[in-house]
C-alpha cells in the first residue's frame, strides 16, 4: 500500500472515531438535534428504526453486577434477539382515551431513547411525571446506564468495602497477647491456668482473682496508638462513603435500572402506571424530565417534551343525578313519651332530689321537655304525668299513693316550664303496673318455667290484685321479685300529646328528598363505589346497576339491568358494556345497536369509552 493511501486511511479512521466519540454525541445533544420523545403505547412513530428495543414493564432486582435487560425484535422472524442499546429519548405527542375501572386508572406509554444519546461512560435518568388536577405527581424513574459508568460505580463500592475491611473489630488485636500470657504465667500461675478453663466465673470472683493488677497488665500490654487510629477510622466511615461512593446505585423509587454494554439501536420501554382516580378527573397529562450524567456529574438537562394526554372515561358520569323523592304520611297529632325511675321513700310522695338517682333522672326529664318546647313546628296539647307503684300493699293505698306522687312530680315540673305551658300539665295515676310486671316475668331468665307459667296465668285471670299479690308472696321466687322486678315498676311516665302548628287536616301525604339515595349518588360520583353499592342496592334501578358495574360486580349489575326496560338507551348501553365484559360479544352488539336506535349520540360516548370502542371495532374485524 502506498504512503498516500495509508495517510488517507488514517484520516478516515480518525474522523470515524471522532464522530462516534462522546464529545460529538454531547455536541449533537446540546444542539437540540437529539431530545426526549414520548408516545402512547402501541402507536408507531415514523422516526423509529426498523429494529427497536422492546422492554415490557420489567421491574429489575438491583445487584452489584450489571443488569442486561434489552433485546430487539427481528422484523422477519419476529424473534427477540439479545443486543445492547442506548440512545436519546424521543417523545411523540399523542392522546388516548382510557377507562377508569373500579376506581383505578391505568396509563400505558412508551419511552423511546435514540442511539444518539448513548455512550458507555454515561447514565441517562428519565423521570416521568403526571399532571392531575393542578397537582404534579412524580413517577418511578428509569435509569439507563453505560457499562463503564456502572463499572465506575462498582469501583467506588469496592474501595469503600476495602476501607471497612481495614477497621479492626476484634479487640484482642490491640493486645500483645504473647507478652501478656508470659507475664501472667510468671507472676500469676493460677490465673494463667484458667486460660483454657471453660467454667463460668462469677464477676465478684473474677475481680478477686484478677484484681486491679490484671487491669493494669492489660492496659500495659495494649497497643494504644493502634486502637486510637482504629477509632478514628470508625469515625470516618460516613465521610469515606461520600468520598468513594460519589454516585450511589439507587435501589428505591425506580421502575427500571438497566446496564447497556453497546449502543447500536433505539431503546423503547413500555411504561405502565396504575393509580387511584379522583372525583371529576377528566384528563391526565404525562411528560418526562431527563438528565445525562458522566462520572456522577450532570452534563446535560433535557427540556420537557410535548405532553402526552390521557382522557379519562368513567362510568360515574352516566349517573342519573336527578333528585329522588320518597312519599310519607304526615300526621297532625304526635305522641311521644319517656319514663323516669324516681325513688320515693316508703309511703311518701315527696320528691327528694337527694335520694338515689333522682337528681340525674329529673335533669334528663327536664332536658327532654326543653327539647320538645324548642320545636317551633309543634305545640304541646298536654303533658300527662303518670306515677305507678309496685303490687306491695293494698290496691286502694297504692291508688292514693300513685295519685299523690303524680301530683308531686307535676308540681316539680311546673317550676321550670313556661307559664303558658303549665295549664297543659296533667296528673294521672297507675296504682299497680301489672302489665309491665307481666312483661318482666315473661322475659326473666332466672324464674323457672313452671313458676313463670303459674304467675302469668294468675295475672291473666286476675280479678282482685290483692289476692294475686298474696299468692305471689307464698312462692319461693317472691323475694327475688321484690328485690329485682318490683323496683322497675316504681316509675313515672311522661306522655307528650302534641300537634303540628298550623296543620288543619289529621293526615297529609307529602314528599321529601330521599337523602339515602342522593348520598348513594354522591358516593358514585366521588368514586366510592363500595359505599355507593351499599346505599343504592335496595333501589334496584339504573343507578344501582351503574354502582355494581363501577365496582366491577358485573353479574349483579346484569341481574338488575335484566329487570329494567330496554327502551332506555342508557340501560341498553350498560347491558352492552356488561355483556362485553362477560365475554358475550354478540349479545352485547345487539344491545349496542338498540341503544343507537334510541339515541344516536351514544355512539360518541362509545368512542370515548375504551371498553365500548373495542367492542365496536370487533364488528369491523373480518375475522370476527
Amino acid at each position: 500500500m502506498c504512503s498516500d493511501c495509508r495517510y488517507v486511511l488514517i484520516i478516515l479512521l480518525a474522523v470515524s472515531l471522532f464522530s462516534c466519540s462522546p464529545y460529538s454525541k454531547i455536541r449533537n445533544i446540546r444542539s437540540g438535534n437529539v431530545n426526549f420523545s414520548l408516545q402512547v403505547a402501541g402507536e408507531e412513530s415514523a422516526e423509529e428504526e426498523e429494529n427497536e428495543v422492546v422492554i415490557d414493564s420489567i421491574r429489575s432486582t438491583l445487584t452489584d453486577e450489571p443488569i442486561i435487560m434489552n433485546a430487539i425484535r427481528d422484523t422477519e422472524t419476529g424473534e427477540m434477539v439479545a443486543t445492547d442499546v442506548i440512545s436519546a429519548s424521543r417523545v411523540t405527542a399523542r392522546f388516548r382515551n382510557v377507562a377508569e375501572r373500579a376506581g383505578y386508572v391505568s396509563l400505558s406509554f412508551d419511552v423511546s431513547v435514540p442511539s444518539g444519546m448513548s455512550d458507555s461512560q454515561w447514565q441517562l435518568k428519565v423521570m416521568p411525571f403526571m399532571t392531575i388536577q393542578q397537582d404534579t405527581v412524580p413517577l418511578d424513574a428509569i435509569y439507563i446506564t453505560g457499562e463503564k459508568y456502572r463499572a465506575g460505580q462498582l469501583r467506588g463500592y469496592q474501595r469503600y468495602r476495602e476501607f471497612l475491611a481495614s477497621i479492626i473489630t476484634d479487640t484482642t488485636d490491640f493486645i500483645r497477647m504473647g507478652q501478656l500470657e508470659m507475664f501472667l504465667k510468671r507472676h500469676y500461675p493460677q490465673t494463667y491456668a484458667m486460660k483454657r478453663d471453660s467454667s463460668v466465673i462469677p464477676h465478684p470472683m473474677a475481680e478477686n482473682l484478677f484484681g486491679v493488677t490484671q487491669r493494669e497488665a492489660l492496659e500495659h500490654y495494649t497497643r494504644h496508638l493502634k486502637r486510637t487510629a482504629n477509632e478514628r477510622r470508625k469515625a470516618r466511615t460516613g465521610k469515606m462513603y461520600e468520598k468513594f461512593v460519589r454516585d450511589p446505585i439507587v435501589k428505591e423509587g425506580i421502575r427500571l435500572d438497566t446496564v447497556l454494554v453497546a449502543a447500536d439501536g433505539d431503546f423503547v420501554y413500555r411504561y405502565v402506571h396504575t393509580f387511584r382516580s379522583r372525583p371529576g378527573l377528566k384528563k391526565v397529562q404525562v411528560s418526562l424530565d431527563g438528565r445525562l450524567y458522566e462520572k456522577g456529574e450532570c452534563i446535560h438537562e433535557f427540556p420537557f417534551p410535548d405532553e402526552l394526554t390521557f382522557y379519562i372515561s368513567s362510568l360515574s358520569t352516566l349517573a342519573d343525578n336527578r333528585l329522588k323523592y320518597r312519599m310519607y304520611v304526615l300526621e297532625r297529632n304526635i305522641y311521644d313519651n319517656t319514663k323516669a325511675f324516681i325513688d320515693f321513700r316508703q309511703g311518701s310522695s315527696q320528691v327528694d332530689t337527694a335520694l338515689g338517682e333522682n337528681a340525674a333522672e329529673l335533669e334528663r326529664v327536664r332536658k327532654c321537655i326543653d327539647d320538645v318546647l324548642a320545636k317551633d313546628y309543634l305545640e304541646l296539647d298536654s303533658l300527662v304525668i303518670v306515677a305507678s307503684c309496685s303490687p306491695e300493699g293494698s290496691f286502694g293505698l297504692n291508688r292514693k299513693l300513685s295519685a299523690a306522687r303524680s301530683e308531686a312530680v307535676k308540681k316539680y315540673v311546673g317550676e321550670f316550664v313556661p307559664l303558658e305551658w303549665r295549664d297543659s300539665l296533667k296528673a294521672s295515676e297507675l296504682p299497680e303496673n301489672w302489665e309491665q310486671l307481666e312483661r318482666l316475668i315473661a322475659n326473666d331468665t332466672l324464674i323457672s318455667e313452671k313458676s313463670k307459667d303459674q304467675m302469668l296465668e294468675m295475672i291473666a285471670e286476675m280479678e282482685d290484685p290483692d289476692v294475686v299479690e298474696r299468692k305471689f308472696s307464698a312462692m319461693k321466687e317472691y323475694r327475688y321479685m321484690r328485690e329485682k322486678l318490683y323496683p322497675k315498676l316504681r316509675s313515672v311516665r311522661f306522655d307528650f300529646y302534641m300537634h303540628r302548628t298550623g296543620m288543619q287536616k289529621d293526615t297529609v301525604h307529602t314528599a321529601e328528598v330521599d337523602t339515602v339515595y342522593m348520598a348513594g349518588i354522591e358516593a358514585l360520583e366521588a368514586l366510592d363505589y363500595k359505599r355507593a353499592v351499599t346505599l343504592l342496592r335496595p333501589y334496584d334501578d339504573f343507578n344501582s346497576a351503574l354502582a355494581f358495574m363501577a365496582a366491577d360486580y358485573n353479574h349483579s349489575a346484569l341481574d338488575v339491568l335484566g329487570r329494567l326496560s330496554d327502551t332506555d338507551p342508557k340501560v341498553c348501553y350498560l347491558k352492552a358494556l356488561v355483556l362485553s365484559r362477560l365475554g358475550q360479544h354478540d349479545e352485547a352488539l345487539k344491545y349496542f345497536d338498540l341503544c343507537l336506535a334510541y339515541d344516536p349520540y351514544m355512539r360518541h360516548r362509545a368512542n370515548l369509552d375504551p371498553e365500548m370502542h373495542l367492542l365496536v371495532n370487533k364488528r369491523k374485524d373480518p375475522n370476527y
